[in-house]
């Protein structure tokens, strides 16, 4: 008898035992934490500030040998300093390498600018006349290829490319009497090099902080007065600084 109790004793132990093992087994392990990926397109639009530095060569001489042919010695060059907002927009493709953090890309921007900056000359020949030389920077655009590593879903990036600036030139005034209003449209083709960092803060959503450097180079712009006909060159160099804020939309992308 005591044996036979014993028996079922073990029994319903060993039973008991088997059962919560089971359930241990029936239950899912806790679900692994799913990573931002970059792998995707998206489309956007920022806001920002800039500020150019312009070298201009020769307005004087613009001005003074169209008035009378060789009254210029010498070589005058003006820094009128354009600064102002910039906004527009950018659409891009990025790729997240597989089991990596390391992204590649691709973007495209746009922007619309208010730069503009004007300073005063002397017209020796002509004393006291000055003339007043303006300039402005219309807009911005590049095309870049931007490499980043991700921390999850915050992306520090570096990128690079080839850009292009719309810029006018004014120089006007009177000498001797007589009004003059020198204009010029320059599109420039450069380069651009840039910085940033872009953080999704949802699924289809993020918000990054960039700072773009743009070289210009120097060229010549002509220069016409409408009200004289009479024509010339200035010798313009130029670059162009850019910190902007934006928001992207990510589109066919995994996200988390």
């Amino acid at each position: 008898m005591r044996k036979s109790i014993a028996v079922y004793v073990a029994a319903f132990a060993l039973g008991a035992i088997g059962s919560a093992h089971a359930a241990d087994l029936a239950v899912p392990p806790a679900p692994f934490a799913e990573r931002f990926n970059w792998t995707g397109c998206y489309g956007g639009m920022h806001l920002g500030g800039a500020f150019a530095t312009k070298n201009i060569t020769d307005p004087v001489q613009l001005v003074q040998d169209n008035a009378g042919p060789g009254g210029t010695v010498g070589v005058t060059t003006v820094n009128p300093g354009p600064n102002g907002a910039v906004v527009g927009g950018q659409i891009g493709c990025d790729y997240q390498f597989a089991s990596s953090a390391f992204v590649i890309g691709v973007e495209g921007s746009a922007s619309g600018s208010t730069m503009k900056a004007n300073k005063t000359v002397g017209l020796p020949v002509s004393i006291p006349d000055t003339a007043l030389v303006q300039a402005n920077t219309d807009f911005l655009t590049s095309v870049t290829a931007r490499v980043g590593y991700a921390f999850d879903n915050v992306l520090l990036y570096g990128k690079g490319g080839v850009a292009m600036a719309g810029d006018k030139y004014e120089v006007s005034g009177s000498i001797g009497g007589v009004p003059f209003d020198f204009r010029g449209l320059d599109n420039r083709i450069g380069w651009t090099v840039g910085a940033g960092v872009d953080w999704a803060f949802a699924r289809h959503w993020s918000a990054n902080f960039e700072y773009d450097y743009y070289g210009f180079g120097r060229g010549n712009v002509n220069m016409l007065d409408p009200l004289t006909g009479t024509q010339g060159l200035v010798s313009v160099s130029q670059t162009v600084q850019v910190v902007k804020v934006g928001l992207n939309f990510h589109m066919w992308g995994a996200g988390w």
